[in-house]
């Protein structure tokens, strides 16, 4: 079956918790979709070759470059961008929180991207250690932080979700209460 490029397709999927749809072309890639005809900012353009690790989202819980996906391939899948971590509007995820607290974002260019990628990989291993998370962000490229304070963040997350550690959790709900 042959395409014509300017013939528009009607994707369903589920983005965020809600089920969605956009009208694209067959070529729209997923990161275009989702700026320009959804308009979710979070997920950045950087590389546009799938390098940097910037457009990373989560298609059906595992993390993928937006930029090499084609928005027609995300028919009927879950997708999780960086907005959908917040809990609820207005409340930072642990993750969130965690890299607020250790600093771990400077120009946020590439912070989504590493959200999403950590986000997935903690929900399979909440037990992750240093060597774990170092690996998991070595796919992703930062310009700023030189990584250290994105592994803090990643830990100190790892071990709130494991239930280890609620006292930074606590400081952070009451320091916006």
């Amino acid at each position: 079956m042959q395409l014509d490029a300017q013939q528009r397709h009607r994707v369903r999927f589920t983005l965020n918790g809600a089920p969605a749809e956009c009208e694209v072309e067959p070529r729209t890639l997923l990161t275009d979709a989702l700026r320009h005809g959804l308009g979710l900012t979070g997920t950045h353009v950087g590389c546009e070759h799938g390098v940097c690790g910037a457009c990373t989202v989560a298609i059906d819980g595992v993390p993928a470059r937006a930029c090499l996906t084609l928005a027609v391939g995300v028919e009927g899948c879950d997708l999780r961008t960086v907005e959908g971590l917040e809990p609820e509007p207005g409340r930072l995820g642990v993750l969130q929180a965690a890299f607020r607290r250790h600093h771990a974002l400077q120009c946020g260019f590439c912070t989504a991207g590493i959200l999403m990628s950590l986000d997935a990989y903690l929900r399979l291993r909440p037990g992750a250690g240093r060597a774990e998370l170092t690996e998991v962000i070595g796919g992703h490229l930062c310009r700023c932080t030189g990584y250290a304070p994105i592994v803090a963040a990643a830990l100190e997350a790892a071990a709130i979700l494991r239930g280890e550690s609620t006292q930074a959790a606590n400081q952070e709900e009451t320091a916006h209460a």
